[in-house]
């Protein structure tokens, strides 16, 4: 089913696999007629093309990257046009679309949500954007049928900006890489590996796109095969796959850690963007006669089967097949790992979900950039034609990507369909996917096709005793699951047939209620802020030492960036920095927030030059034995903060408060055995928080304890390889080491200003 190489391979002619080894050159000479290596080969990847062609630089190994064109919805870009106004913001440079998905409910915190889309609309006006009303379309949709374009990039503040199945080349990062580009400034990483997704077959009747990705998932997430790399899907098995199963696929491969993802396009992908009116923006994508890539992920499409994420992560997959063959062996694994999600907060069990030897679910999804595609929806209809979901506990709700879509739903009859069988259908809404939406009822198991499974991320509450939990299925599946009547039912079982819809787009909907400045800012505009938009906190420069408490210590294998800050409804505080730090780790440590506070209160005395250390029994301890390392250590020269420890934090959304919120509080830095993405290593860094490595292994310190940092602002601007602290206290000096990795110049500058907002501040 999935074969991953041990290898780099060449691609010869798109179609031909030979593995990287002292073989290979003559191979592809046999293959090809012509010399080839490893350097030249690299350079034929589409990847490689497409960065070059927006890389800055000079330099292919050190990329400076400008995007064509930034997007972000209506929990991330309040944030990150404030830090560009405190910046010297004039008119956004490039197209910046303002989607309004996630908080377009409007239901928690009084006028909040909806003050925030007022900003974001008088904010396009003045600065020349585009604004993209709530119920219209969800973030990604918005954007494959309006914006990605053959070769192109686009940069978005959500984690799924995935447009490479269109063509072009999309990154998820937090909001500070956004900022950078509104202040024609670049995206900086070393150019990235390139990972060949080799498709082959076709996918049998019932397996979707959701299924496809799953398998891929469960193969690379644990291994890392692909993180921080670009997968670039070749090999004749893209043919035998429609845009929107390509898109399906694509989208989910965030789940993998990648940095981003392209395809090679052809004639459906051509058909994709003259159905939408956009025959302009297709471009011909292929690798070149001979492309190297650094790992090869191999595919059999014919022999996918309808897959299942069981809790807590999308890499936690098995086949439907599977899971009904080992049921209870299965769900005891699961109970196994709550242990570790959950820290044992609340009892968890799925084996009360067993009902005459089958698994019963309570609830199924259908939603959001991943499950709320055309096909998606069709095929489900299919499925549920003249049937019942019953009047038991089990409920189907279909969330329609975009309102286009929903209205060829409803001139095609399958909105009928579904709608008659007991299903509901929602508009355009990625609040199932972050917890803001169709939250469960306590002890409830809901199967989604949507992005992500993490704990919690369907809307419960840990620390309120409530627990629910989330399978990640496809479309087709959950609407044979549903036709069963919430028995787990793979849609390999269906026995009818699927229907070949033709999808007609009208854009007459975003014509009449999208507000397109076309580019030109109106200075005249006042922007209107709700009482909820505050400004960010001043933040102080890196001092020279640092003396930090360690607030929290996480041994989980991964944290995500859900646990570092919830999802659901503290989102709508996402516009008040103070406010939504309440929330941080608040689903993981609840004491995190009360321990980061108090120490920052003896940062704030001993920045307005008021002597912290007396009130502060145990800082005094440790600030006496700071003097004994390094007598000229003092209150001027040595800041106080607050720092955490997690094994490998990071994991899933782009969201920059992950990072921010600690930051406010008087978070100093991060320490890690890993970053578990990108993002959220660039989250630290542009909040001028050190993120600092230390190696696997028994810990020097633990929770509580004080560790002094003696020359850190000189360790930085010198580039020191090696970070020399010491655990500190009551006759307590403890030596060891730390690592900061690989800096560029630029973000060095950022963690000594203090934060992005200082590097750039007018």
């Amino acid at each position: 089913m999935i074969q991953l190489w041990e290898t780099g391979v060449y691609l010869v002619n798109g179609t031909e696999l030979v593995a990287d080894n002292a073989e290979a050159a003559a191979a592809v000479k046999a293959k090809t007629g012509k010399e080839t290596d490893q350097t030249s080969a690299s350079k034929e990847t589409i990847a490689y093309r497409i960065l070059k062609d927006h890389n800055t630089s000079g330099s292919m190994e050190k990329l400076k990257i400008r995007f064509d064109k930034l997007t972000s919805h209506d929990i991330t870009f309040v944030g990150i046009i404030q830090t560009a106004r405190a910046s010297g913001l004039t008119k956004f440079p490039v197209p910046y679309i303002l989607t309004n998905c996630h908080n377009s409910l409007c239901a928690v915190g009084g006028t909040i949500n909806e003050d925030d889309h007022m900003f974001g609309l008088s904010c396009a006006k003045r600065y020349g954007g585009v604004y993209v009303p709530p119920h219209q379309a969800v973030i990604h949709q918005y954007a494959r049928e309006m914006l990605a374009g053959g070769g192109t990039m686009i940069l978005g503040s959500d984690s799924h900006t995935r447009y490479g199945a269109l063509g072009t080349m999309a990154m998820g990062e937090g909001g500070p890489e956004l900022v950078k580009q509104l202040l024609n400034q670049t995206y900086d990483i070393n150019m990235p590996g390139v990972v060949a997704v080799y498709l082959e077959g076709e996918p049998v009747k019932g397996v979707g796109p959701q299924d496809v990705a799953l398998a891929i998932i469960g193969a690379v997430f644990k291994n890392g095969y692909v993180k921080n790399k670009v997968m670039e899907f070749v090999g004749p098995g893209v043919s035998s796959l429609s845009a929107d199963f390509r898109i399906g696929i694509d989208v989910m491969t965030t789940e993998t850690t990648c940095l981003s993802s392209i395809w090679r396009t052809d004639d459906r992908i051509k058909e994709f963007y003259e159905v939408h009116g956009r025959s302009e923006a297709y471009t011909e994508l292929n690798p070149g006669a001979v492309a190297y890539y650094d790992g090869c992920i191999k595919v059999d499409l014919s022999k996918i089967k309808p897959m299942i994420a069981m809790p807590f992560h999308p890499s936690n997959t098995y086949t439907i097949e599977e899971l009904n063959a080992n049921l209870m062996d299965i769900l005891d694994d699961c109970e196994k790992k709550a242990l570790v999600s959950l820290d044992g907060a609340v009892d968890f069990t799925l084996k009360d979900k067993v009902r005459n030897g089958k698994l019963y679910v309570e609830q199924g999804i259908i939603a959001g950039c991943a499950g709320g595609g055309f096909e998606n929806i069709c095929a489900a209809a299919d499925i549920l034609d003249s049937a019942s979901i019953g009047p038991d506990e089990f409920t189907l709700s279909v969330y329609p990507a975009s309102m286009p879509v929903y209205m060829e739903l409803v001139k095609n009859g399958c909105a009928a369909k579904l709608m008659q069988t007991g299903a509901v259908l929602k508009t355009a809404f990625c609040g199932p996917c972050f917890g803001a939406g169709d939250t469960p009822a306590n002890n409830a198991f809901s199967i989604r096709h949507s992005t992500r499974n993490f704990p919690n991320r369907e809307g419960s509450k840990l620390q309120n005793g409530q627990i629910a939990s989330v399978a990640l299925m496809d479309a087709r599946s959950i609407a044979a699951t549903a036709a069963n009547k919430g028995y787990l039912t793979p849609a390999t079982e269906f026995e009818g047939d699927f229907t070949k819809y033709k999808y007609f787009f009208d854009k007459k909907i975003y014509e009449n209620r999208v507000f397109d400045s076309k580019g030109v800012a109106d200075e005249s505009v006042e922007i209107k802020f709700g009482p909820n938009i505050k400004d960010w906190p001043a933040m102080v420069a890196l001092t020279d030492n640092l003396m930090l408490k360690v607030v929290s210590e996480i041994h989980d294998p991964v944290t995500t960036t859900d646990e570092l800050i919830p999802s659901g409804e503290t989102s709508s505080y996402r516009s008040n920095p103070l406010g939504l730090a309440e929330f941080t780790l608040s689903r993981k440590d609840p004491n995190y927030v009360r321990l980061a506070k108090e120490i920052q209160v003896a940062e704030k005395a001993r920045e307005e030059k008021v002597c912290p250390v007396q009130k502060f029994p145990e800082l005094e301890e440790a600030w006496s034995m700071m003097k004994t390392i390094t007598p000229d250590a003092d209150r001027s020269n040595t800041g106080i903060g607050s720092t955490i420890f997690a094994v490998k934090p990071g994991d899933g959304s782009a969201r920059e408060q992950a990072a921010s919120c600690q930051k406010v509080l008087g978070g100093w830095a991060n320490i890690a055995n890993e970053y578990a993405t990108k993002r959220y290593r660039s989250n630290l860094i542009n909040w001028g928080m050190l993120p600092f490595l230390i190696p696997e292994g028994p810990l020097p310190f633990q929770n509580l304890d004080y560790i002094y940092i003696p020359g850190i602002r000189k360790a930085v601007e010198e580039k020191a390889a090696v970070i020399k602290a010491y655990v500190v206290g009551k006759d307590k000096k403890i030596a060891f080491e730390m690592t900061l990795g690989e800096l560029t110049d630029e973000e060095r500058q950022i963690i000594l200003k203090g934060c992005l907002i200082n590097y750039n501040r007018v």
